[in-house]
Parts: C-alpha cells; structure tokens; sequence
C-alpha cells in the first residue's frame, strides 16, 4: 500500500472527487479526514467508507473552523502528510449577470479559503509533505458563462506555481490536478 502510515485531509471530501480522493488514499492505507459542511454528507461518506475515515464538519470560509480543524487533525493523528484541497463552487453567471455577491463567495471558497487553508497545513505538515489543489481545466480555457469560476481555477494554479517554489525547501511537494467535466454533485 503506497499510502501506508502517512495522515492524509481532503477537503470537501463528502462528495464529488475529493470523496473518490479519499475513497482510494483508504485503500493505499492511509490515516483519512475529511471535511465539508454538510453533515447528513459527511456521516454518509463515512459510512461509505466502512468508518474507515474520520469526517470534521466545518465551513474553510471561516478561519475559526479552519483553525479547529487542524487542531483537530493535529490532536487525532499528531502530524499532516498530504492535504488534498478539493472544496469549490461552480455557480453559472454570465459578465452581466455576475454580482458582487457571486464574484466574493465563488473568490471565497475557491481561492481565499484555499490559500489559508493551505497557510494552516504547511504549519502541521512534515517534511516530504505533498499538498494537491483540485483546479479545472476551466482555469486555462474559455468558458462562457463561468468568467468567475474559471478565474478562481487560473487563481489556483498560479498558487501551486508559487508554493511549488516557496514550500520546495522543506521537501514540502503542490501540485494541481485539473480535471475536465465530472459528473459531481456540484453540476447538480
């Protein structure tokens, strides 16, 4: 098992990919966590799972639950080997049709949550750490209709470019992964 031993956190992890993420760091035997806010999901992903990970409710919007949460994976399992970003909002709205308020929570959760999400891992995370950003193909394409979400995905990937380099001292490895269209919950 190439996971063995290591203590993985996958946000937005009920559902979508980062559930099928979590689903398969179980199977390569690592120690899971995942997050997300909705509990009926997370009870069921647990479930799912044969209880074989442990689910943390909490909003990466808030950086008192951002907080606890690492507190949380800190206290359970004592270290952090791989963080697996995968919570996002793909909302359709046209240019015109973008409001202030879609543009803040879609910037909210797919990049501001992100990067001090990431801050709080890199504090907990061992030397030889790997971090994963969930991205989108849209982040490099046009994609009518989706200006704010695909700019969030260009946000993501300029970030992994950067922490690449800042973090590579440490031994500490980002990367995205950039899937194209997923049947998720998140189209539904």
């Amino acid at each position: 098992m190439k996971l063995e031993g290591k203590v993985a956190l996958v946000t937005g992890g009920s559902s979508g990919i980062g559930l099928a993420i979590a689903r398969r760091f179980v199977q390569e035997g690592a120690h899971v966590f995942i997050t997300g806010r909705r509990e009926a999901q997370l009870a069921a992903a647990v479930t799912l799972t044969g209880g074989r990970i442990e689910a943390i409710a909490g909003d990466l919007t808030s950086a008192d639950d951002v907080a606890r949460l690492f507190d949380t994976v800190q206290a359970r399992a004592g270290r952090l080997d791989i963080l697996v970003n995968s919570s996002g909002v793909a909302e359709p709205a046209s240019l015109e049709e973008t409001s202030a308020e879609h543009f803040d929570r879609t910037f909210g959760l797919n990049v501001r949550a992100m990067v001090f999400t990431v801050q709080h891992a890199v504090k907990h995370m061992i030397e030889g750490g790997a971090i994963v950003l969930v991205g989108s193909i849209a982040g490099g394409m046009a994609n009518p209709g989706y200006g704010a979400y695909s700019a969030s995905k260009a946000a993501v990937r300029a970030y992994a470019r950067t922490w690449s380099s800042e973090l590579a001292p440490r031994g500490i490895r980002v990367n995205t992964l950039s899937p194209g269209p997923t049947d998720t919950p998140m189209f539904d």
